[in-house]
């Protein structure tokens, strides 16, 4: 479909990529900014900065050595671990949903949920310190007996976290295709 632009909960821009793949298969995919290289280099200054400050009172090098140490290790972490480039949700009908997160790093996590465990998607509400944030869930059914009941909630877009007309959009292009099955 199109590429629409957003915010998160927090003002900063992403993007919501829909695609229509058959009448049956639909893919989201939220992705944040990338990495700015200007906050890169003023965290690196700073610590640097820091550490000569540190040296010169003390005169021991390994204060020099440590904050490189220390800084390179905490970007190559924080790509690796921390930064998601974008998250996807593929919702196929009668078949189930796939989770995606694709880390700045290249790395990626995937989880896929059949069909014959998902009760519905919803867009739940939760409180958080003086905000009320809205984020989309998928409910699994409880398979021990009631058909009421839930047994689990798996949130969506952890990292992305899109403002409630991002997660509406979403909401209602899966329960087209949750409800034809």
């Amino acid at each position: 479909m199109e590429d629409e632009t957003f915010t998160d909960i927090n003002g900063k821009p992403i993007t919501l990529d829909c695609q229509d793949h058959t009448s049956f298969c639909r893919e989201f995919t939220v992705s944040s900014p990338k990495v700015s290289i200007a906050k890169v280099m003023v965290y690196t200054c700073s610590v640097w900065l820091l550490a000569y400050t540190v040296f010169y009172f003390t005169q021991n090098t390994a204060v020099l050595t440590g904050a490189i140490f220390v800084t390179l290790v905490g970007m190559m972490l924080h790509i690796h671990l921390v930064k998601v480039d974008h998250e996807s949700l593929l919702v196929i009908d009668s078949v189930g949903i796939q989770v995606s997160s694709s880390y700045a790093s290249g790395r990626e996590m995937s989880a896929f949920i059949e069909m014959s465990k998902i009760k519905d998607v919803v867009i739940n509400e939760a409180i958080h310190m003086h905000q009320i944030i809205y984020y989309l869930c998928i409910l699994l059914k409880d398979t021990s007996g009631s058909s009421d009941s839930v047994s689990n909630v798996v949130p969506l877009f952890q990292s992305s976290k899109p403002r409630l007309n991002c997660l509406v959009k979403i909401y209602r292009s899966c329960q087209e295709i949750l409800t034809k099955c």
